[in-house]
């Protein structure tokens, strides 16, 4: 069964995270993202990315990773983080829809799209890795940075603490916020106004805004993969994680 559902409305597909309550992101969530950004890519004109009205995604599957060995985990970090860099620099417009909690992996989901447009319900976004001992992946530090300044960027790294949607807008993690009804259709007359302006052109600005990011990744992501493999597979973390991943 997929973990995604894919539904157009005009020239905009809707991508919405279809992996139980929680949208935790498996391994099962990330192949069939991967596979249906390249589907996207050829026949809409821009895409939204929603998730549910409690949470819009938890983040990792902790419950589901914690048992795979090096081998497995280091080839799924780097099918994730390819697939989040993929969705960083999607040739098409790209609003997400959050209408539920945003959190860690979540939050690097929301990071990876154009806009984000949140529901008015003080739910909570925010990246709490360093609380998990782990660091928040390389590519999301850069693109944080890069959407809310480097010293809001770290002050949220740092202290790994969630915030409420109406903070989240204050320091411009949010774009918008509407009632909770609403906020799909705004995010796809978002992405149908940003298509109109022609995609080749859309394009163009988008790589020059992506580009120094993605450099930097590619030249330094297999060693900022393996510092985060390391804190992973550390006995102390292990223990954190076995911890957190049980109370998902």
């Amino acid at each position: 069964m997929s973990k995604i559902i894919i539904e157009n409305q005009g020239n905009i597909a809707v991508l919405t995270l279809n992996n139980g309550s929680t949208n935790a992101i498996s391994q099962e969530l990330v192949d069939d993202i991967s596979k249906a950004l390249d589907e996207i890519r050829n026949h809409a004109q821009g895409m939204v990315l929603c998730g549910g009205n409690k949470f819009f995604s938890i983040g990792l599957d902790l419950s589901g990773l914690i048992g795979l060995n090096r081998s497995d985990m280091t080839d799924f970090w780097h099918k994730t983080n390819q697939f989040l860099l993929d969705l960083y620099t999607f040739s098409l417009p790209t609003v997400c829809a959050i209408c539920g909690h945003a959190v860690a992996g979540g939050n690097v989901l929301a990071l990876s799209c154009d806009y984000r447009f949140a529901t008015e319900d003080e739910k909570k976004i925010g990246l709490n890795e360093i609380k998990l001992g782990v660091p928040v992946p390389y590519l999301a530090d850069m693109v944080l940075k890069q959407i809310v300044g480097e010293q809001r960027g770290i002050r949220m790294l740092y202290s790994g603490e969630f915030m409420l949607f109406s903070e989240a807008k204050q320091m411009g993690l949010i774009d918008e916020r509407y009632p909770t009804d609403q906020v799909r259709q705004r995010a796809v007359e978002k992405a149908a106004q940003l298509s109109v302006l022609g995609n080749q052109a859309f394009s163009a600005v988008k790589e020059n805004h992506t580009e120094e990011i993605k450099r930097r990744y590619e030249k330094n992501q297999k060693a900022k993969n393996e510092a985060f493999l390391d804190c992973w597979f550390s006995e102390p973390i292990q223990r954190i994680l076995k911890e957190a991943s049980g109370r998902c």
